[in-house]
């Protein structure tokens, strides 16, 4: 298997575990201190629809990592594509800037390391 069909099955493994976590958000889980600011343990309705967005966008992000790797039909064309990884590096790199200011330590502790590996992992993804 190449580096980029790992990456991307990587990357969607991430995003599968972290859509089930925005999912029990969802339900009322107390487990807001690790998402959304960590100012909540369950999260209010407001929130809990941006974890329903973030769900469709994981889903979103994860097809377009497997079209990069060429294992599911690309995105519009190889261009777009392309440009859609790099834009998803970027996101996800702000992302570790983020978590690594929120106010939650427990969002910092988890959400910045996972932040940082699918930066990593869209970042294979866009050079390759």
């Amino acid at each position: 298997m190449l580096l980029d069909q790992l990456a991307a099955l990587a990357a969607c493994t991430v995003l599968a575990v972290l859509a089930v976590f925005q999912g029990a958000l969802i339900g009322g889980a107390p487990l807001g201190r690790f998402a959304w600011g960590g100012q909540h343990d369950v999260l209010p309705a407001r929130l809990r629809a941006g974890s329903a967005l973030s769900i469709v966008l994981y889903a979103l992000f994860g097809y377009a990592a497997l079209a990069k790797a060429g294992m599911v039909p690309l995105l519009g064309s190889e261009p777009v594509t392309s440009i859609f990884m790099w834009v998803l590096t970027a996101y996800f790199a702000l992302g570790v800037i983020m978590n690594g200011i929120s106010r939650s330590k427990p969002e910092r502790l988890v959400m910045t390391p996972t932040a940082l590996l699918l930066t990593v992992l869209y970042l294979i993804l866009a050079v390759g």
